[in-house]
């Protein structure tokens, strides 16, 4: 065959139009760009693990409660200004307690988000100095000189007066590890630790009233009564129901009008997606809901599972509870993997638009292809907060999720323990970290902007 000039520009010519017809492949989404948070100095180097405990004012400002494990030093409160950029300390919360040079062990903790009703901030403490027995902590035995846990406090912040108000002791002297309040009706409802007494405080009665225990013997039980304690009450303002579970999966309703706990017949938490737990064994949230809150467009309560990290919705007319989503980090939906911490993250909440969630939740580590599990207890754990943070939204009208990414420090370390969340007007994210700086490691306040 003899090659022309001719049939040579005719191949390539079809050649150029057989590429130019060719539909180029899609280009790969972008993944989700790394967050870079500010640390702030509170001044508190005694802080140590801070859970809940922030939350966001009607005045714009960004109250924190920092915790201690110490037998010496309690926790503390303290506000963020967003306007001024400025710290300002509230105050020695056993001291508002009352107990302060009583050498008693201290109210080293806040593991409850605020509420804010009337002008003023509601919320409970807890203890911070433990024993370990057997591997699990209990509450701390007090050194020789020192006086017993006198137990937790209801506690109220008046953001203007700038005064704190003690409404008294927790049933059984215990600590108040869950709280939440019935604005609408002044009822405060709570569960304490370890047993886990499920009680009530009537603010305008000052009338306390101990309903009893609905997780076995709670934290406290060995063997086939231990049982690990809800850390969420969700209230339905409509009718005064408050809302918890148990690690079976049972979901207890009280009801207002009976002034008493019933379980919801027909529906439970023991759902295939969320896994397959050992109710009595701890290390893990069994079957419990992680964080909840009310939404009230479609007067439904929004949780969390924990390890599992899907998003879910229980109606209590039906009752039902309808599975959503995973809003786990964009790694662990790709690794098929649970949270690497094992009861799942507390920094979920509603956003101030009213109808978007904010999730801080961790992702899988791996270092030399093998999968890092567990509480990064490790010494690098420990030093460097070797936690996989991501930021996740959903906005629930439209079912849509987005990871905003990974979270890192400026110096490149990443936020550790994070177990807390408030969003500012603004949309920068607020919460409590490990922060490790000068080879020291404290909790304080952190802050992140996400993208859009």
């Amino acid at each position: 065959m003899k090659v022309t000039p001719e049939f040579l520009i005719a191949s390539l010519s079809v050649l150029l139009l057989a590429s130019c017809s060719t539909t180029p492949p899609p280009p790969k989404p972008a993944g989700p760009t790394h967050l870079r948070a500010r640390v702030f100095d509170s001044g508190f180097p005694e802080a140590h693990d801070t859970y809940n405990g922030i939350v966001t004012g009607s005045d714009g400002r960004i109250y924190y409660i920092l915790s201690t494990d110490s037998v010496d030093v309690g926790a503390r409160m303290f506000v963020y200004d967003p306007v001024r950029d400025r710290i300002e300390m509230l105050g020695d919360i056993t001291e508002a307690c009352g107990e302060k040079g009583e050498k008693a062990i201290p109210q080293g903790k806040v593991h409850v988000t605020p509420v804010e009703s009337g002008g003023k901030l509601y919320f409970a403490t807890h203890i911070g100095y433990y024993t370990i027995k057997d591997g699990m902590e209990t509450m701390g035995v007090p050194p020789p000189g020192y006086k017993p846990y006198p137990g937790g406090h209801l506690l109220a912040y008046d953001m203007k007066a700038g005064t704190f108000e003690d409404f008294g002791v927790a049933p059984g002297r215990e600590g108040i590890l869950t709280m939440n309040m019935d604005t609408r009706r002044g009822r405060i409802y709570g569960i304490t630790w370890p047993t886990g007494y499920f009680f009530r405080y009537d603010v305008t009665r000052r009338e306390w009233k101990n309903l009893g225990l609905y997780a076995r013997k709670g934290e406290s039980g060995r063997g086939a009564e231990y049982r690990t304690l809800c850390r969420s009450i969700a209230i339905d303002p409509t009718d005064g129901s408050a809302y918890f579970s148990n690690a079976d999966g049972q979901i207890l309703r009280y009801v207002y009008e009976k002034d008493a706990v019933e379980a919801v017949e027909g529906e439970d938490l023991r759902k295939d997606y969320f896994g397959q737990y050992d109710p009595s064994s701890p290390g893990h949230m069994g079957y419990n809901w992680r964080q909840t809150f009310w939404y009230e467009p479609e007067k439904r309560i929004y949780g969390v599972h924990g390890n599992s990290g899907y998003l879910f919705a229980f109606d209590p007319r039906g009752p039902r509870v309808e599975v959503l989503e995973r809003i786990t980090s964009m790694p662990s939906k790709r690794a098929g993997m649970f949270d690497q911490f094992s009861y799942g993250y507390l920094g979920f909440t509603l956003g101030p638009d009213g109808h978007t969630i904010y999730y801080l939740t961790g992702g899988p580590i791996y270092e030399g292809g093998r999968r890092v599990t567990g509480k990064a207890t490790t010494a690098m754990g420990e030093a460097k907060g070797r936690e996989n943070l991501h930021l996740v939204t959903y906005h629930i009208p439209t079912a849509t999720y987005k990871d905003h990414g990974p979270i890192f420090f400026e110096n490149g370390d990443r936020p550790a323990y994070v177990n807390s969340i408030a969003v500012g007007r603004d949309g920068t994210v607020y919460a409590l970290s490990r922060v490790t700086e000068g080879g020291k490691t404290r909790t304080d306040l952190i802050a992140v902007k996400p993208g859009r």
